[in-house]
């Protein structure tokens, strides 16, 4: 049966920049993008299980990302260990700020872990890519930029910042905006060092102009702050500032029916040393 939960955290990222420099063979894209790691997150709980079930509670069913992830690594290590799954949601979906392929990285952590499989980050890595895009950089645990599809990870040191995140409530399909996307339309940025304010999200036009209510929020924000943009294939919307007291003072310029919150950024992964 299972143990007690361990309670642990799902971050989420902003897409500091997205450049779509072109489309692969193999029908994805070729993409050059900074992972910014924010500290608001969902929050999973686990508990492992001597009798090999997995089972999950939340708002999914039961084909999500978490039980994927689970799966994938009993599977992978042939681990006789199951595992109760809780998930509470508190990123946007559909957001573009990572919460499903955060939730699959965190589980991955915390069992790899917890069944005391010994994986190398690596190793996690390369099962989290099965899983999606996005789920590599959580398990590498630091900011960074990203090439390929966004698996190929070269760390980057961010200076402190805080972010106000608007979250439209409309569901972007990432599928649609990336067939519409645009390429080559950007170059490929020489990095590091980063500075705030590089690049420009290559699918935001997309984006805006099918989402009316992404557009709209967009627009108000950069009356405020002229350098926000969208994060990943969207629909939410960021700036950056200096202080918390910058953010929260926009933020509470926010008109009824628009929702958002403040997230300070974060150095690294909170379960970055589960993972060597």
């Amino acid at each position: 049966m299972s143990a007690s939960f361990t309670e642990l955290p799902a971050p989420g990222k902003l897409n500091l920049f997205l450049h779509v420099l072109g489309r692969r063979a193999d029908g994805y894209h070729e993409l050059q993008t900074v992972f910014r790691l924010i500290e608001r997150a969902d929050r999973i709980r686990i508990a492992p299980r001597d009798d090999g079930e997995l089972r999950f509670s939340g708002v999914f069913g039961a084909d999500n990302l978490c039980l994927r992830a689970a799966r994938l690594l009993k599977q992978q290590t042939s681990s006789r260990l199951g595992a109760d799954i809780e998930l509470e949601k508190r990123l946007p979906v559909g957001g573009g700020l990572g919460g499903g392929s955060s939730d699959a990285a965190t589980v991955l952590l915390a069992l790899n872990r917890l069944w005391k499989l010994r994986l190398a980050r690596d190793e996690l890595q390369q099962l989290g890519a099965k899983l999606g895009a996005d789920v590599p950089v959580f398990i590498f645990g630091r900011n960074a930029l990203g090439e390929g599809i966004g698996e190929h990870l070269t760390a980057l040191e961010l200076g402190a910042a805080w972010y106000l995140v608007l979250t439209p409530q409309v569901a972007v399909s990432t599928k649609e905006i990336f067939a519409r996307a645009l390429t080559g339309e950007s170059k490929r940025l020489t990095i590091p060092p980063f500075f705030p304010g590089r690049g420009r999200n290559d699918l935001e036009a997309v984006v805006t102009a099918r989402y009316p209510e992404v557009a709209a929020q967009l627009a108000w924000l950069r009356v405020r702050c002229p350098q926000a943009r969208m994060t990943g294939s969207g629909a939410c919307v960021f700036a950056e500032f200096d202080t918390e007291a910058e953010a929260r003072a926009i933020q509470s310029q926010m008109p009824h029916g628009m929702d958002g919150f403040v997230a300070q950024g974060l150095d690294r992964h909170p379960l970055y040393d589960w993972a060597k």
